[in-house]
């Protein structure tokens, strides 16, 4: 495999960069997941072009994330700058959810809990037709509350789909609040164990570890699905969208959501922009 490093303070510069120009939110979750799709895309995915029938799939079930799948492809080349440029126009195929008529989207995804089952039916569906593709799933600490979820899981743990990764960005928020005080699960590592998953974890932010928790083989005999539970920090890389404070509304409290939803005003790209340059 031909592996090709993908630098994270770009994918995060497009991400700040174009999320500014459309003036729209989900900053904070599209930045937590940079290193993750770094991992994938630059090292654990086994693909050469985005129509490979052997390719790996990749199914992004945090769909709000978008932007940062859109600038890991942009940066592969199977997306073009001008494409990227469109993000959340009119008549865009690159809207604030992945749409799989994009170049390198293999599932619609978005409505959140449902990305697990598609990436268990593409783990299936390869095994079916004597493909080596793997699926690899990306789902957020939040979905864990979806039913959905579980029973995908307990799915996959049955058909002994060796194929499929999952990687949970337990970045600790969602939309209403810190996870842990909309359905607390405190022991997620017990809880997916007892689905009968092999779990590993990990620094979110460590594309090294990860590239290795993501392509690392399982034990002998062992024929569960693997998951990572990737620790991430929301709005990685912007010291403000970390503590949860917008710049004109210092009073809110820390680790507030606010950058789960808000777009950034000019003041706060600047320094956005320049927070990254300086340590990038």
């Amino acid at each position: 495999m031909n592996i090709v490093p993908i630098d994270p303070t770009q994918i995060r510069r497009l991400i700040l960069f174009q999320s500014r120009r459309a003036n729209v939110g989900h900053i904070g979750s599209c930045l937590c997941v940079v290193e993750i799709l770094a991992a994938l895309y630059g090292q654990a995915l086994r693909e050469t072009s985005a129509d490979d029938p052997d390719r790996d799939r990749f199914v992004l079930s945090k769909g709000h994330a978008a932007l940062a799948l859109y600038a890991v492809l942009a940066l592969k080349g199977w997306i073009s700058e001008a494409d990227l440029g469109t993000f959340c126009g009119d008549n865009s195929r690159l809207g604030v959810h992945p749409e799989s008529s994009l170049p390198g989207v293999d599932f619609s995804t978005g409505s959140l809990g449902h990305g697990l089952s598609f990436a268990a039916g593409a783990a299936l569906g390869a095994r079916m037709q004597g493909s080596p593709r793997r699926a690899f799933c990306l789902l957020s600490d939040a979905e864990c509350n979806e039913g959905s979820v579980w029973e995908a899981a307990a799915f996959a743990a049955h058909h002994r789909l060796t194929q499929l990764t999952t990687v949970l960005d337990w970045n600790g928020q969602q939309a209403f609040g810190r996870t842990c005080d909309i359905v607390d699960y405190p022991n997620l590592r017990e809880r997916w164990e007892a689905f009968g998953w092999r779990v590993t974890e990990v620094d979110g932010h460590a594309v090294p570890a990860l590239a290795h928790a993501l392509s690392a083989p399982a034990p002998p005999g062992d024929e569960s699905p693997h998951i990572v539970l990737a620790r991430t920090t929301f709005g990685k890389g912007v010291s403000y969208m970390e503590r949860g404070i917008p710049i004109a509304q210092t009073h809110l409290p820390v680790n507030s959501i606010n950058w789960h939803y808000l777009p950034m005003s000019a003041a706060e790209y600047e320094m956005a922009m320049a927070e990254l340059e300086s340590v990038g």
